[in-house]
């Protein structure tokens, strides 16, 4: 008597690994890319967080550029060369260079680096003005406010 041989072949074991790494290879850029978008709420928020400290300020101050330092915390901290971090600590806040007067800021969020929004190429920078202008780059510099400010 012949006893039955259950199980797989090698075949079959190599046929089924190969369908789970197209799977794979499919699926997980796709996550990828939704999570990162799903994490630029962070910039947003943070932005808009530090515009709201930037009004105060000027509420408070009647300038944007306080001539004392520490009279205006938020000025000074997003003139610092670290910024200001998220909350989830991915996205970084400072003033764009050459945008900051006594009446006007320009605001620029980049993602931090060695996070995952880092590789984030299609919304790269978020900027916002004194006057509520929002914008966003990618990693080429093309305007991209339309598909990122949603």
């Amino acid at each position: 008597m012949q006893k039955q041989q259950s199980g797989f072949t090698l075949i079959e074991v190599m046929i089924v690994a190969a369908i789970l790494a197209i799977l794979a290879g499919i699926a997980y850029p796709s996550y990828m890319a939704q999570v990162r978008k799903s994490n630029r709420a962070d910039a947003m928020v943070l932005i808009n967080e530090v515009a709201q400290r930037m009004q105060r300020c000027f509420t408070a101050q009647n300038t944007y550029k306080p001539k004392e330092k520490g009279t205006c915390a938020v000025v000074d901290e997003v003139t610092d060369s670290a910024g200001i971090i998220s909350n989830e600590e991915l996205y970084v806040a400072k003033l764009a260079s050459g945008d900051h007067t006594e009446t006007t800021y320009l605001l620029k969020v980049t993602p931090v680096s060695g996070t995952s929004q880092a590789s984030d190429n299609d919304c790269k920078t978020f900027t916002l003005s004194q006057t509520g202008v929002r914008k966003a780059f990618n990693g080429s510099n093309v305007d991209t406010t339309d598909s990122c400010w949603k």
